[in-house]
């Protein structure tokens, strides 16, 4: 256990930002799962609805720092590909 002060805020810091991280992780993947969801049961209107406001989440992620840039172009990239192949 931390033994500073400053250890000891560090540590209640933490735990704050990781209620907080996992309850936007848990939003982002709620989003991903829409479109995903979507696309399975095989309406591309609602496909290409939930993809669009899934793309901000996604984004804002990145910038929260929850996930990396690269992570979040691979998962719009993929998630796009499967609402693509939908004919």
């Amino acid at each position: 256990m931390a033994n500073t002060a400053q250890a000891k805020k560090r540590a209640r810091q933490a735990e704050k930002s990781r209620i907080r991280n996992a309850g936007q992780r848990s939003n982002l993947r709620t989003f991903i799962k829409k479109v995903i969801a979507a696309v399975n049961t095989g309406d591309k209107e609602k496909a290409q609805a939930a993809f669009k406001t899934a793309m901000p989440v996604i984004d804002s992620a990145v910038t929260k720092g929850l996930i990396h840039k690269n992570k979040a172009a691979r998962s719009k990239s993929r998630l796009n590909e499967k609402v693509r192949a939908m004919a």
